[in-house]
């Protein structure tokens, strides 16, 4: 399964997500759940997971370390403020957020389940490879820092 690890943009995987997200509501209407809070909720959820995405991206050029997530061991700076205090994956966080308000405007029991799919696959294959390389350029100071920050939220 090494192959599988630091090969998809965390971006492109999203946008793949959210396809079948929307796929799979298509395909099984009789699941859908109308709501009428739920765009309201979707918006909501789905703009703070923009923002949250964005501020990590702000903190990472302001470090003036590497934004690149399939070149983790070329990251200079290890960030703990910011929103990477509350996260240690704040940009993945934001990018599950924007789907889970996807996911609550599509109204689709079925499309949830792509949300946990999303979660299993990032962690094996994106944040774990991240985490070793985090550790063996950063130390004792990363170990901390995995210590007091939990992983998504």
């Amino acid at each position: 399964m090494k192959a599988l690890e630091l090969k998809l943009p965390p971006v492109l995987l999203t946008a793949v997500t959210g396809l079948l997200m929307w796929l799979t509501a298509n395909a099984l209407p009789n699941l859908d759940r109308v709501h009428a809070w739920q765009t309201q909720l979707a918006l909501l959820l789905a703009c703070g997971g923009l923002i949250f995405a964005v501020y990590a991206v702000l903190a990472c050029r302001r470090a003036g370390t590497s934004l690149d997530p399939l070149k983790p061991d070329e990251s200079s700076t290890l960030i703990t403020n910011s929103v990477f205090r509350v996260t240690r994956n704040p940009m993945y966080f934001g990018m599950l957020l924007v789907l889970l308000g996807w996911s609550i405007e599509l109204g689709n029991v079925m499309a949830t389940a792509w949300l946990f799919i999303y979660v299993l696959y990032m962690n094996q294959f994106q944040i774990l490879p991240e985490e070793r390389a985090l550790e063996a350029r950063f130390g004792d100071e990363y170990r901390d820092y995995h210590k007091r920050v939990r992983r998504w939220i």
